[in-house]
């Protein structure tokens, strides 16, 4: 069962709490960051990507960043930050749009990722987990928190509707009019709260698989004496890491659409009639109906592809569990392996340079400004990965392909910092 921990979280004053807030570090390049982060020195940005105080070009990698991250902590510490005076646990809510998804905001068990309690779906880079983790070290903090979801568990929804009609500690929107309210849990409450939580058998990283890489790294470079740590709670804060998990029935994914720079050696009456013998092709609409379509920009134009292949896909997805993948079948994987790279010569998206994403809250109509700039030659609309499938990926210890998912809304750096 899956184990909830409650944490004395370094947190904003209520009064500074908007101000600090920041998107995840790794939703922005450094150039969008320092836009977002300018005029306000609060800006948790100046934590988490802190080379956008140092020269536009430095290496984010290099030791001044690290050192600048730790200042600006320092900082933002004396100045706007406070430490619980006793573990909680905390309740999250996402709205926009119409829209919330509520979830549960506290510490979790490092030992239960490496048992897969707590289940993956993407793999990580070693760049990127070495950046984090030096990150949480030289700071002694998890700054941001990995986002997760489970199975609706009627206890936990139960304790948490008791909860949201009490006054929240931070209430806020944001300035892409995400509305942010949390609520600070103690007592019997939160006791509920983390005894609901062990009938959760299961939890799934959605979003934050460096986040959690990183913190199961740190947690070993402090368990072998390379780093120092002390505890805050009573225990091994280090051994758990920052997350907030959503019930499956209130995530919301969004697609990872794509574009592409050149056609390669095609030309492009050839490019259309190779497409054509992979996929069935007719004018369509800029975003897909359903699975089993995909909406491609090109030429001013937006058609609908189905692939001639899903028949046999799905024949092979019905073998037995030995041989069950269940990646085969998404959209996702259906251009990769009979568009992108059979007609595009475009084998490994992670590194092809030819290859560009875009997260679905920005909406087909990017695309399309994209492809007519002369940004990109065409673009691809896909229909979201479900919530169900993301779990039969990882149920199955598969791996999504690179770049299938994008969440919407994002959970905030700064609101909620787990010092270990």
């Amino acid at each position: 069962m899956a184990r909830l921990f409650p944490f004395r979280a370094l947190r904003p004053r209520p009064e500074a709490a908007a101000e600090i807030a920041a998107v995840p570090y790794d939703v922005v390049s450094a150039e969008e960051a320092r836009a977002l982060a300018n005029g306000n020195p609060r800006s948790f940005l100046h934590v988490s990507r802190a080379e956008i105080d140092l020269a536009p070009g430095i290496d984010p990698y290099s030791d001044d960043v690290y050192r600048r991250a730790v200042s600006n902590f320092e900082t933002l510490r004396g100045d706007s930050l406070e430490l619980e005076a006793e573990p909680s646990v905390y309740v999250y809510r996402l709205e926009r749009n119409g829209r919330s998804q509520t979830g549960i905001a506290g510490c979790f068990s490092l030992d239960d990722y490496d048992r897969d309690v707590i289940k993956k779906h993407e793999r990580t880079r070693r760049d990127k987990e070495d950046d984090r983790t030096r990150h949480m070290l030289a700071l002694g903090a998890q700054t941001g928190p990995v986002f997760l979801t489970y199975r609706s568990n009627a206890s936990v929804t139960q304790v948490t509707r008791q909860v949201t009609s009490s006054r929240p500690l931070f209430d806020f929107d944001a300035p892409d009019e995400v509305r942010h309210t949390v609520w600070r849990v103690g007592g019997a409450d939160r006791d509920g709260i983390v005894a609901a939580f062990r009938e959760t058998p299961t939890l799934y990283i959605a979003d934050g698989h460096h986040r959690a890489a990183s913190a199961a790294r740190a947690r070993a470079a402090i368990a072998d004496g390379s780093h120092s740590a002390h505890s805050l709670n009573d225990g091994a804060d280090h051994a758990t890491f920052l997350a907030v998990a959503f019930p499956h029935d209130q995530v919301n994914i969004l697609p990872y659409n794509r574009t592409v720079k050149d056609l390669g050696t095609l030309s492009r009456s050839d490019f259309l009639a190779t497409v054509g013998h992979e996929f069935e092709v007719e004018k369509g609409s800029p975003a897909p109906r359903s699975r089993g379509e995909i909406s491609m920009y090109f030429d001013g134009e937006w058609y609908t592809l189905r692939s001639r292949a899903r028949e046999e896909d799905a024949k092979v997805d019905t073998v037995s569990r030995n041989g069950f993948d269940p990646t085969r079948s998404l959209d996702v994987s259906v251009l990769q392996e009979h568009l992108l790279a059979p007609v595009l010569d475009i084998r490994d998206v992670r590194t092809d340079k030819r290859i560009d994403f875009v997260g679905g809250q920005k909406g087909p109509e990017a695309l399309a400004r994209m492809v007519d700039s002369g940004r990109a030659a065409l673009a691809f609309s896909l229909y979201p990965v479900s919530v169900d499938d993301l779990m039969t990926v990882s149920d199955h210890g598969a791996i999504m392909p690179p770049k299938s998912t994008w969440f919407e809304p994002k959970l905030r750096d700064g609101l909620l910092i787990h010092v270990i």
